[in-house]
């Protein structure tokens, strides 16, 4: 379309960077899960089929957009969180968030069958999303300290309610109405004298969240966890020996080289500097993605991974 004359609508395109050195965090929730979750069965309070299926999403993009170096995920939502020196799409506030969500809404989609293998798809579920721009390290610690906080809050609530209805044969009107009010130690008291559930040993990920991390793989490892000795690197005159003991001595092994005597000290034989190079962009950190159910209020995530805020 360049160079006609209907090229000029391209001036009505706004741009839409993102701050820079600022860190992104990506959180999107689904559209109208309350009704998704009647119409495919979901068990109440919590369905971990479904949320083994968001984590399986949410891993999947992850796996898919390298910069992205943590996410958090409740109920139906995810929040990621973008390396602060991230220039994804040239930080286009608009190309990321659509091409981030609608990646996570096909994994959903894509994967659905393996985690509800018995209840197909009654109609497409669709997630909408939000970009927000954070400048401190405090800030971000305390964006994810939030949303895990609200994790507590609405499980130990829905806990409560559902106890009500299931067990304690309340209407749903009637459960909010007995629930209006309370403290979470009344919650508490409530669902161990009513109905004998200890809300401690409920399970973490229902407590916590599923907590998505780029761990670095600790170096010198093999796949089998072996320790791998880095290669040495020998003098100009071992260099020597070792090819004329050999009977195919080496090719690469310029035959210009000036000789060296036995008493003289030589520098270790260095390669070209391109090979070089080559050879530090292939000693990159090597990265892997867990899933985590833990706490990430505290500081002792945040210490053992100072990677996650690292510019």
């Amino acid at each position: 379309m360049a160079g006609t004359k209907f090229a000029y609508v391209r001036n009505f395109e706004l741009p839409d960077p993102l701050l820079p050195d600022t860190y992104l965090v990506c959180r999107l929730d689904g559209h109208s899960f309350h009704r998704f979750s009647d119409e495919h069965g979901f068990a109440k309070p919590n369905d971990e089929r479904a949320l083994q299926l968001m984590d399986h999403a949410a891993k999947s993009a992850m796996m898919e957009f390298k910069d992205i170096l943590l996410a958090f995920g409740e109920s139906d939502e995810f929040s990621f969180l973008f390396r602060k020196s991230t220039n994804l799409y040239n930080r286009r506030h608009s190309k990321i968030l659509t091409t981030l969500t609608s990646y996570f809404t096909s994994c959903y989609v894509l994967n659905w069958s393996q985690y509800f293998p018995d209840t197909p798809l009654r109609y497409p579920p669709s997630f909408d999303g939000r970009i927000v721009v954070y400048p401190t390290e405090r800030a971000i610690r305390d964006y994810f300290s939030w949303r895990q906080a609200d994790t507590h809050i609405n499980n130990l609530y829905n806990t409560t309610f559902w106890a009500l209805i299931q067990k304690g044969g309340q209407t749903t009107t009637e459960a909010h109405a007995t629930l209006r009010g309370t403290v979470s130690a009344t919650k508490h008291e409530m669902l161990f004298s009513r109905f004998g559930i200890n809300y401690n040993e409920i399970s973490q990920r229902f407590k916590k969240g599923s907590v998505i991390v780029r761990e670095i793989v600790a170096p010198g490892l093999s796949d089998k966890g072996e320790c791998v000795e880095p290669p040495m690197l020998l003098t100009r005159s071992e260099v020597n020996q070792t090819r004329d003991k050999s009977p195919h001595p080496p090719t690469d092994i310029p035959s210009n080289s000036q000789s060296v005597s036995e008493g003289d000290e030589t520098p270790p034989f260095d390669p070209p500097c391109h090979k070089r190079s080559k050879a530090k962009k292939k000693n990159k950190q090597e990265t892997t993605v867990e899933v985590l159910h833990c706490d990430i209020i505290g500081d002792e995530f945040w210490l053992a991974r100072p990677h996650l805020l690292e510019n």
